[in-house]
Formats: C-alpha cells, structure tokens, sequence
C-alpha cells in the first residue's frame, strides 16, 4: 500500500518532510514529528500562544534562503493531557507550504 509523503517547504527550501501516518492534522494545522523537521532552521522567537485545550505554543522563526520569517513555526512542548499526542511536534504557517509529494 503506498502511503503519501507531505512536505513543509518555502520556496525551494524543504523544512520537514514525513509520511502522512507519521503526522497530525487537527483544525486544519499539519503537526510534523521532531525528527522529520529540519531543525537547524528555526529559532526560537519568544512569542507565546494559549489554547485552552493544546496548552501553551511556542512559536520560532524560519531562517532560510537567506531570509527570516518570524514566528513560521510552532510547537506545544508541554501539550495539555488531552493533546498530549502533539508533544514537540512542529506546525507551520505564513509562507510555508505543506503538501503531498
């Protein structure tokens, strides 16, 4: 059985990368696991979120091709009970694309 890959990339530049099985959806936001994430280009930004059910978010800058985009990233390090299952796992917005390669 073929199992769908997805990709978070800006522009050229591939960020995470993970069979579909291996990530999250939920509202709509793609979670990728930590090890599927390349790491080296994100930078913790300070901005912080609150979701009452997700708990806290923090957010982190993308820093590729020789650009930044601020507050790309996000990840619940210490998720609520109830969202547990996304624990390190790494959703992306702005400019970043998620999509079946």
């Amino acid at each position: 059985m073929f199992d769908q890959v997805l990709v978070a990339r800006i522009g050229d530049i591939e960020i995470a990368r993970a069979a579909e099985r291996d990530t999250l959806t939920i509202e709509g936001s793609v979670y990728f696991p930590p090890d599927s994430v390349d790491l080296a280009l994100l930078r913790e930004s300070g901005m912080r979120t609150q979701c009452p059910w997700r708990g806290e978010a923090v957010y982190y800058d993308l820093h590729a091709g020789g650009r930044v985009v601020e507050n790309a990233a996000w990840v619940y390090p210490r998720p609520t009970r109830k969202a547990s299952r996304l624990k390190n796992f790494v959703s992306f917005w702005k400019e970043v694309v998620v999509e079946p390669v």
